[in-house]
């Protein structure tokens, strides 16, 4: 593998671009330092055209270190299936419904993996905002139907917060998920190649959300591994997460957001296709404490490169 010639895609156009860079960077210096030939290919810099870079950059294989909008929704994966070059992570479909909440929680329903109720909120809904949410109840979580890193995300205890949250949440999404919070121990569950590698607690200072300022700023969340449950809660919450992963149909490596509630009860948030890999992201640190550094999770992940769709099986002779 080393031998082959490995584009780290990284960048974009959405909002997570500042994130997806930071995450190309650490895996780029990781392969560099197991003696990969590795390619920095920006996506969304000075030059848009990214299947131009692509064949100039005559990679074997693409290791994905792109997240949100066109890197993690299926669109740069079926532009690497069709050019014939293997890729990292989960396959068009499955990116897409990870990406996509509320296809991921139908999802979810569908294969029994609970997940809070919720129902979607679209721009032409706002006039009649509070009718419509009236026997919902409070406080809600408000969350882009298609975005990733918390961004846009707010809690809402009344009327006027939830107002302030769906225009926040519209202004990246043409629809919100409106969602019930859920109070209790938020965990991710990390899954390389089927295998899972176990999980972090996450505790915001502030008690609250684990929101996009909460996710990148610098101590103010406490991270905990093993995460504070029992041995066989936390046992059943990792096979939980794998069934999350399942539903959706991710490969590779991803991570599965849970909540654990005082009353026994779990929850699925939500199924991360690409998770972060800058070398304090939580993947990362999942994996650090299942004995696995970071440059041979980057090893791991890449060694799990492939195509999906079996295009070249259907090449005329």
């Amino acid at each position: 593998m080393s031998e082959r010639r490995v584009g780290v895609l990284m960048g974009g156009r959405g909002s997570e671009r500042e994130v997806s860079l930071r995450t190309g960077e650490g895996v780029v210096g990781a392969l560099e330092s197991r003696g990969y030939d590795v390619r920095r290919i920006e996506w969304g810099g000075e030059e848009q055209n990214l299947d131009e870079q692509l064949r100039r950059a005559e990679i074997d294989v693409a290791f994905l270190a792109l997240h949100g909008r066109g890197g993690e929704d299926g669109c740069v994966q079926g532009m690497l299936e069709l050019m014939g070059i293997p890729y990292t992570g989960s396959d068009v479909l499955s990116s897409a419904l990870a990406m996509d909440k509320l296809k991921a929680k139908e999802m979810f329903r569908l294969h029994n993996v609970p997940t809070p109720p919720y129902y979607v909120f679209s721009r032409t809904d706002l006039p009649d905002m509070a009718r419509l949410h009236s026997s919902f109840g409070y406080p809600v979580v408000v969350k882009p139907r298609r975005e990733g890193s918390s961004v846009g995300v707010a809690k809402a205890s009344d009327v006027s917060e939830l107002e302030s949250a769906l225009r926040c949440a519209l202004e990246h999404d043409e629809n919100a998920i409106v969602e019930r919070y859920i109070r209790g121990t938020e965990i991710c569950v990390g899954i390389l190649d089927g295998r899972i590698l176990g999980a972090i607690e996450i505790a915001p200072k502030s008690g609250e959300l684990f929101d996009y300022r909460a996710k990148y700023t610098p101590g103010l969340t406490d991270y905990i591994s093993p995460p504070r449950v029992p041995e066989t809660r936390l046992k059943g919450a990792l096979n939980l997460g794998a069934s999350a992963a399942r539903a959706v149909g991710c490969t590779g490596a991803c991570r599965v957001d849970l909540i654990l509630t005082e009353g026994e009860n779990e929850y699925v948030l939500e199924v991360n296709s690409l998770p972060g890999l800058t070398p304090t992201s939580l993947f990362p640190k999942i994996a650090q404490s299942a004995g696995i550094d970071y440059a041979s999770l980057c090893e791991a992940i890449l060694a799990g490169a492939r195509l999906h769709a079996g295009l070249s099986e259907l090449e005329p002779s």
